[in-house]
């Protein structure tokens, strides 16, 4: 059975858990994740592909990654793919043009008309 070898890395279950809650990206966090369920003798690679929709060999595939390279095998890094064909710049920005304000009364209320 394929294991995660955290002596070898001086990792501890804790820094597993400590991964798949704390990292910057999801990704890197469910490979921790994985990582640990594994690593405690929760599940294995097989049962936890299957709980989770991945494949066994992408499970498998990180365990091997980390027992070989280490813990920063498991942070997510964009290796490529489409970019989506409309990005907008910032988050919550509209693709389409905000129109004029309306142009602003600038009499007092209590003294329009006088």
């Amino acid at each position: 059975m394929v294991r995660p070898d955290t002596s070898k890395w001086n990792q501890t279950l804790d820094d597993l858990l400590h991964g798949s809650l704390h990292a910057a990206h999801a990704r890197t966090r469910e490979r921790y994740l994985a990582l640990y369920m594994i690593a405690s003798g929760e599940t294995n690679a097989t049962q936890w592909a299957r709980k989770t929709g991945r494949s066994d060999e992408t499970i498998m595939k990180w365990v091997h990654d980390c027992n070989e390279r280490g813990p920063e095998s498991l942070i997510y890094r964009r290796t490529g793919g489409s970019l989506p064909l409309f990005r907008l710049s910032k988050p919550n920005e509209s693709s389409e043009p905000s129109k004029p304000a309306p142009p602003r009364n600038k009499d007092c209320p209590g003294t329009a008309g006088h």
